[in-house]
């Protein structure tokens, strides 16, 4: 027992330190040095045993205690550290999937599900496209899915008319198997689906021709999926009981729908808001007037003031988006105003821009040589010279 690190420097705590200072002090080198994290690691799976050990002892008020007295040799008798019937679930309940590791790795003792409790089938899933109107103003549509059913010769038992399925030998109708093994930790113990039977508790000996033993037949049916005003692109609508079947008499999965919407090219949707830009002349933007706007709900007429500039944005209250929940819930349509400049020009309208031009500050017109600031010639090095020293 020379060679054995103090307990407390394994974990890296103070010999004072409480239950949970060393519970989360074991957790992290756990996860750290854990061998499924560290395959082939052999330096990794001595420190996650030698860390393991530690906590084992500390954690136990009495051990600790031995050890606190008298060191490792309080255990010399005892053959070392046996980590059977120590519940590491406590430490790693609430992790996640590391805690279902430690659970099966060391027998935590999770509860197994009963197979033949009812449960409620899977869901399944598809999807369905629709236009940008469609998706402001709701629609219906007819989507396809393959649907399975109990089967009508068997019944769902799986097993042909006349016969019944039995009871699994291996597991006895419990759907799972412990298996126990001894390793450096101990005896261990995992509990496993039971490859006989496969988790069911039940075994087939003669199935059913019409369903092959699974208990259902499958068909393609047509469902009427009612997509509600405003939805959006990627949404699902879910239609409840319309998946697998369940089993032991559960309830069917639900169907989840998911619904893409297809992009238009004068609107742009963000959330409950709708974007879209309009082109206008300089005569509209320069003198005001009244502007035709397409929108969601058809075209609405804008009255323009005189003055307005280029990029302006305007708002119209309420033709927007409805929300899913509230269709009487509506978003705004966000108008840009872009002025429009005419690429051909006749000569008359070319000559009445220069007149308009003119009267509003004459920007076209270069200045004439007595506005323009006279340009300074650039004196020669013997006029330098000479109106330095005054000579002639």
């Amino acid at each position: 027992m020379a060679d054995k690190r103090d307990y407390y420097e394994v974990l890296g705590v103070d010999r004072k330190a409480d239950e949970e200072t060393l519970k989360k002090a074991y957790r992290k080198l756990a996860k750290k040095y854990h061998p499924d994290m560290n395959p082939g690691d052999e330096s990794a799976a001595e420190k996650f045993k030698e860390a393991s050990e530690a906590y084992a002892i500390l954690s136990d008020p009495q051990k600790r205690q031995q050890y606190d007295q008298f060191g490792h040799a309080a255990f010399e008798q005892g053959g070392g550290f046996d980590a059977s019937g120590f519940d590491f679930s406590d430490i790693f309940g609430g992790m996640g999937g590391m805690g279902d590791i430690f659970s099966d790795l060391f027998g935590g003792g999770r509860r197994q599900r009963n197979p033949n409790a009812p449960m409620q089938g899977a869901n399944l899933r598809t999807r369905v496209s629709i236009s940008f109107a469609d998706a402001i103003s709701g629609c219906t549509r007819n989507v396809e899915v393959t649907l399975k059913d109990e089967c009508t010769t068997c019944h769902g038992t799986g097993a042909k008319p006349g016969t019944a399925p039995k009871i699994c030998p291996k597991c006895r109708g419990t759907g799972s198997v412990t298996i126990r093994q001894q390793s450096f930790f101990g005896m261990m113990q995992s509990t496993q689906p039971c490859p006989d039977c496969r988790g069911t508790g039940k075994i087939i000996e003669q199935k059913c021709p019409n369903c092959a033993g699974s208990g259902y037949t499958s068909s393609k049916k047509k469902i009427e999926v009612t997509i509600p005003a405003g939805i959006d692109d990627g949404q699902s609508i879910r239609i409840r009981e319309k998946g697998e079947p369940g089993i032991n008499g559960g309830p069917r999965g639900d169907l989840l729908v998911e619904v893409r919407v297809a992009s238009d090219p004068n609107f742009v949707r963000q959330d409950m808001d709708i974007f879209s830009n309009v082109e206008i002349s300089y005569a509209q933007a320069a003198l005001g007037g009244d502007l035709r706007v397409k929108t969601v709900d058809g075209d609405v007429i804008y009255t323009i003031r005189p003055g307005t500039q280029s990029g302006t944005r305007v708002r119209l209250r309420g033709k927007g988006v409805p929300s899913v929940r509230n269709k009487d819930i509506r978003g705004d349509h966000y108008v840009t105003l872009t002025i429009r400049t005419p690429s051909r020009l006749s000569e008359e309208a070319k000559e009445a821009l220069r007149h308009f031009d003119m009267l509003t500050g004459n920007t076209l017109n270069s200045p004439t040589e007595e506005e323009a600031e006279p340009k300074k010639k650039k004196k020669s090095f013997r006029e330098k010279m000479k109106e330095a020293f005054d000579v002639d």
